[in-house]
């Protein structure tokens, strides 16, 4: 029997309300989705892999299993992804990497791809000065793609297996793999017309006449075999230089793009230190810039540290108020004063200091809705002025932990698939501001700070996060795809268990709720609020939204009483994989 999801059931845990089963069946989302069941996580008691494929999941399982440590089935879960969720999982765009050692060690790991040094502040800006859809697709929309040269970096600093057994399943998948329904879900009519337009794409990925492939279709990538087996040998020589940076080279000839030989053959990925803060007594520890997420993760968790949302209850009026207006003021710091610390002198010591939360926790009325329009940014002395992605957790079984978000930024990227090598380019070049103060494809409004440069990374909101309980120890590994609603997810991800005590299954399965500062409205996943929420909401001045489709993937390991607990998020339908 359905039940109506405003009258979803709550229990009372530790005092505090719960979510146990929000619509249950009942609130489905136009692909049939609906909220689950279940809220038993997966359990493990030596080491888990989180991802969203199936297929790359036990690929990072059978690498532990066979002895790898967690950046080994890291890298394998790359390659692996990039064949088998090629939407979002890639070789042609870039992400980050967060890790945590057993023996205490952090690193943080930026791939994030950079801009062609023939790029240009005013580059996708017409006559008129208006912004132009060349950030988004075709191919001046690539940045110069950084995902071989991380997995390449991780793995010499951490891997301990051999580099070509790592790259073998990916390799095997691209010789042929059978099409699942989650790979189907990404192939949506609009999508169809946008790779039609690219002979190369089309070609790989509509083999029916024009079409997807369809359920158990086997789907064959000989090009993209050529390229793994040619990285499998030579490592990023396979890809920055020779026959693939040829082919790329070519491909941006053909279609007008300017990443060049000297562009490839520049590309480093980096190792930086992470953004480490605390929240509850736990500390978390995240991206740094040329990500977003950390930072402003950190300014949200330090500005509700100072308020008892568990006493107010989990998706109350007053709790998502304070989400809210958290939100608000970290987004509005966020979208001004980030940007590649390789180019700009960014604040981070004082935007990530609960001194500063303090300051911006001042301004939050509990009674009333502060209007995004009055909220600026907050540090006047500091100097002036991504949707698919894909997100794996690992945890090995040494207690080593990897949290990994890689993305093409757009599904399917550019929609450039690079003819003869078999992998589609992204389109990360509209994560910067392509004229300041005007809205990218997420809606977000950034600031002169994340203008286009000649090498420069753009600014991401992807934020990987290890979270250790407060004696130290591993608690919790997370992150998600999103665009610009993925630090919102991953920071609701982490509050679901800290503040109302949360396993792994309900803490991914739970509806969730995002503001990113403009435009100036909650929105929430269809469900997720019931009309009383909603009108008390509205009545403190809030403008609410049900957002079409869904909000995130969240690939979540909880450490609970020694045991590794875990949950794929359902909304993609990929796996928790352990043993």
């Amino acid at each position: 029997m359905q039940r109506d999801p405003r009258k979803r059931l709550r229990r009372l845990l530790v005092g505090v309300l719960l979510p146990v089963a929000w619509a249950c069946g009942g609130s489905t989302f136009p692909d049939g989705w609906a909220y689950p069941e279940t809220d038993r996580p997966v359990t493990a008691a030596r080491g888990m892999v989180v991802t969203t494929d199936v297929l790359a999941s036990q690929v990072g399982l059978d690498v532990l299993q066979a002895g790898g440590n967690a950046v080994d089935a890291a890298v394998a879960v790359q390659f692996a992804l990039a064949v088998v969720n090629p939407e979002a999982g890639n070789i042609g765009g870039g992400g980050f990497m967060v890790l945590r050692w057993s023996d205490g060690t952090t690193a943080a790991l930026d791939f994030r791809e950079a801009a062609p040094f023939a790029a240009t502040r005013d580059m996708y800006l017409d006559e008129a000065g208006e912004v132009t859809d060349a950030s988004v697709v075709g191919h001046l929309a690539s940045g110069v793609p950084g995902s071989i040269a991380g997995m390449w970096a991780a793995h010499r600093q951490y891997g301990t297996l051999d580099w070509a057994d790592l790259l073998a399943p990916a390799i095997e998948f691209a010789e042929g793999f059978e099409v699942s329904p989650r790979f189907l879900g990404s192939m949506e009519e609009g999508m169809v017309r946008a790779l039609s337009r690219f002979p190369a794409s089309a070609a790989q990925f509509l083999p029916r006449d024009g079409q997807p492939p369809l359920e158990g279709d086997t789907l064959r990538q000989p090009d993209l075999v050529r390229t793994l087996r040619r990285v499998q040998d030579l490592g990023p020589d396979g890809f920055y230089r020779g026959e693939t940076a040829d082919l790329i080279v070519a491909e941006m000839e053909r279609g007008g793009g300017i990443i060049t030989h000297q562009d490839l053959a520049a590309y480093e990925a980096i190792w930086r230190d992470p953004i480490s803060f605390t929240y509850r007594g736990h500390t978390l520890i995240s991206m740094p810039p040329s990500s977003s997420g950390g930072a402003t993760m950190a300014e949200i968790a330090n500005i509700l540290e100072r308020y008892d949302v568990s006493e107010m209850g989990w998706h109350t009026p007053e709790s998502i108020h304070l989400y809210v207006e958290a939100f608000k003021r970290a987004y509005a710091d966020r979208n001004h004063y980030l940007a590649d610390t390789d180019f700009v002198d960014v604040p981070l010591e004082r935007m990530t200091s609960p001194e500063y939360a303090a300051e911006r926790a001042r301004t939050i009325s509990r009674t009333a809705a502060t209007p995004s329009l009055d909220i600026g940014p907050g540090m006047e002395s500091a100097p002036p002025e991504g949707q698919n992605t894909t997100h794996f957790s690992i945890v090995d079984e040494q207690g080593n932990a990897v949290a990994v978000t890689t993305t093409l930024n757009s599904w399917y990227g550019s929609k450039v698939t690079v003819a003869g090598a078999g992998f589609v380019l992204n389109n990360e070049m509209d994560d910067f501001s392509a004229r300041p103060g005007t809205a990218n494809q997420y809606g977000l409004v950034q600031g002169e700070r994340n203008a286009v440069e000649p090498g420069k990374r753009m600014l991401s909101a992807m934020t990987p996060t290890i979270v250790l309980s407060p004696d130290g120890s591993l608690r919790m590994v997370t992150g998600t795809p999103g665009g610009g609603t993925i630090i919102t997810t991953v920071f609701q991800s982490i509050s679901n268990v800290l503040d109302y005590g949360m396993n792994a299954a309900q803490a991914v399965n739970a509806p969730r709720v995002h503001h990113q500062h403009l435009p100036d409205q909650i929105f929430y996943e269809r469900g997720g609020l019931d009309a009383a929420t909603v009108r008390a909401l509205e009545s403190l001045g809030h403008t609410v939204e049900e957002r079409g489709g869904m909000s995130g993937d969240v690939e979540l390991i909880l450490l609970e009483d020694g045991l590794l607990t875990a949950w794929s998020d359902p909304r993609r339908g990929g796996r928790a994989l352990g043993y």
